[in-house]
């Protein structure tokens, strides 16, 4: 896997065709571990501007991904390594759906396409999620809404509180069947 480097968190494949294996999902992994952030991406798209995003996502289960919609954008989650509940909400905040998501072997839904217009966020559950992302482009910030009632990811105090209450809700809709 040839890369260039965009920033700290993302990559861009520089090969006619993006082939992966275990030992580049290995570096991918320390790289991530080396971020200050705790997370990396490689792009398979060439460019921002391309009409289609795909790209190989590596978080840490300390990675807090703030709740948040892609306007006009559709997203696929293709689950390689690892275990995670993909939150999705009402517009108010509140907990509409949890979706228990897992690689292949591990007896969960390992892929998920979810409409424009939804808010979500990730609780990775395992020490590393290993991830296929799929979206359309073009890349525009704006096209990113924030969720206002999650916590940013600088207010840590917030986070936290934010994180373990979005896990008790969780454990306790586990226990309830």
């Amino acid at each position: 896997m040839n890369t260039i480097k965009f920033n700290e968190e993302v990559l861009y494949n520089v090969d006619s065709i993006l082939k992966i294996d275990s030992a580049d999902i290995a570096e991918l992994k320390m790289k991530a571990r080396l971020n200050p952030r705790r997370r990396i991406r490689v792009c398979a798209h060439k460019d921002i501007k391309d009409s289609i995003h795909e790209m190989l996502i590596v978080h840490e289960k300390t990675c807090y991904v703030r709740p948040h919609m892609h306007v006009g954008k559709t997203e696929s989650f293709h689950i390689i390594e690892g275990i995670v509940d993909i939150i999705l909400f009402h517009e108010n905040g509140k907990i509409h759906k949890i979706i228990p998501m897992g690689d292949y072997h591990s007896g969960r839904k390992f892929y998920y396409r979810l409409p424009p217009s939804n808010y979500h966020t990730l609780i990775i559950q395992s020490d590393v999620l290993v991830f296929h992302e799929t979206t359309n482009g073009p890349f525009r910030s704006g096209d990113t809404v924030w969720a206002p009632w999650a916590p940013k990811e600088t207010e840590k105090n917030e986070v936290s509180q934010y994180v373990d209450l979005i896990s008790n809700y969780i454990d306790e809709n586990n226990k309830n069947g």
